[in-house]
């Protein structure tokens, strides 16, 4: 009776429809049952949401905050940019077997919704890890040629954790700390050197 009673936010709407997305794909964010998920009624939803569509936009929002805007906030508060490429390849890829979501939405981006959220999304991703190779002394073309190897690595990686559990042999966390140091040096191989900018 109290679940029933609780009034529901945009937030659990919205969690409930970004888990729905990646169990399920898009097709899987339906309003009926994620009203009986969430214990409620359709009433709550019309409450919150004009439409199906926004549900979906709110969801694919949360996975855009949850999955780059905060995971790029918490790695850029370590100075060196050879630590923010070790930790970031670290935290996605401890994640990648227990976080179906991107791999739900990635496979999805041919929906007229997806779309645009990805393309922002792996636009922002990309752009980061440039800066970053940048940052350690590549230049423009080799850092975007780094940053190219580093995600399309770490999405291959991500559908193999998701679509196969068990296959990739990293389970154990000291077998994934030493791919993660493997990767990381294959992608820093030859690094000339942080860059420096000219002071006034």
């Amino acid at each position: 009776m109290g679940q029933e009673r609780r009034r529901l936010s945009v937030n659990d709407w919205a969690e409930a429809a970004l888990s729905a997305l990646g169990e399920g794909g898009v097709d899987a964010v339906a309003v009926e049952p994620l009203a009986k998920t969430l214990g409620t009624t359709k009433g709550s939803f019309y409450w919150h949401f004009a439409n199906r569509e926004a549900l979906i936009e709110a969801a694919l929002s949360l996975w855009e905050q949850r999955y780059t805007e905060a995971t790029i906030s918490a790695v850029a508060a370590e100075p060196e940019p050879a630590a923010q490429l070790r930790m970031l390849f670290t935290r996605v890829s401890r994640d990648a077997e227990h976080n179906p979501v991107s791999v739900s939405v990635l496979a999805s981006a041919g929906h007229e919704l997806v779309a645009p959220v990805v393309r922002r999304v792996m636009e922002r991703r990309m752009a980061y890890v440039v800066s970053l190779f940048e940052e350690l002394g590549f230049s423009p073309e080799v850092a975007v040629q780094r940053a190219v190897l580093g995600l399309t690595a770490y999405i291959g990686h991500n559908q193999l954790a998701v679509r196969l559990p068990g296959l990739l042999p990293l389970g154990a966390q000291d077998r994934l700390d030493d791919y993660v140091d493997a990767a990381v040096a294959l992608l820093l191989h030859d690094a000339p050197g942080p860059s420096t900018t000219a002071t006034p």
